[in-house]
């Protein structure tokens, strides 16, 4: 991997460079209402909602989560308040980076064009890549693609944006069921799994795995 200098490195943001905080949202809000193990279904459950309601047709991400906050309620018992929903989504704008993105990021970005390919809005997206601390080629958002990861056409948008293929990218994110099955089946071959914690190993998909960004340039021979 050290020896392949792509054309861009792509990223996914939330999670990956952005401190995703969609649980800490949760908590604030219906943490009073349960227990720490119902507080933790709830979660989980949150989670899976969200990744379900993506995979169909595009729809706006505020959509997104009314849907997956409604469900995760009625999984959980809890009462829903479309206000409550639409509380979280408003949190996003205000998530900044993981405390290693900055400095790693600004010192690939001096070799190699940074670009990134999010779930997210246009309204919401660059207050968060604001945050980041390095200059970005480009954003490129699901409601620009209209469809969100990991679906193939959101993947497949970002190519035909940059007029690249898979073969002039590596691909960068701290999730295999958003980004790297995807990436590994559309034929991207350089990877970079940030393991945050979030998901377990998975060989299979054909990774250099990093803690933090702060491995990143090591990864491209910088």
């Amino acid at each position: 991997m050290s020896q392949f200098r792509p054309k861009y490195i792509t990223f996914d943001c939330y999670g990956t460079l952005t401190n995703f905080q969609m649980a800490e949202a949760a908590q604030k809000i219906y943490g009073a209402q349960l227990d720490a193990p119902g507080m933790a279904r709830f979660i989980k459950n949150f989670a899976a909602f969200r990744l379900d309601e993506i995979l169909g047709d595009w729809k706006p991400y505020n959509e997104v989560l009314h849907n997956a906050v409604e469900r995760t309620c009625r999984r959980n018992g809890v009462t829903f308040r479309a206000e409550d929903a639409r509380a979280i989504y408003d949190t996003v704008p205000s998530w900044g980076p993981h405390p290693d993105v900055p400095d790693g990021l600004a010192k690939v970005a001096k070799e190699i064009p940074l670009v990134i390919l999010s779930n997210a809005m246009n309204e919401q997206i660059m207050s968060n890549v604001e945050k980041l601390g390095a200059p970005f080629h480009a954003v490129y958002t699901a409601q620009q693609a209209n469809a969100y990861k990991p679906r193939f056409q959101a993947f497949e948008y970002m190519f035909d944006m940059l007029g690249c293929g898979p073969q002039d990218v590596l691909h960068c994110s701290s999730s295999f069921r958003y980004d790297l099955m995807s990436a590994y089946d559309l034929g991207i071959k350089h990877k970079v799994w940030v393991n945050r914690g979030h998901e377990p190993a998975n060989p299979y998909y054909e990774y250099t795995e990093i803690k933090d960004i702060s491995g990143l340039p090591g990864v491209v021979g910088l």
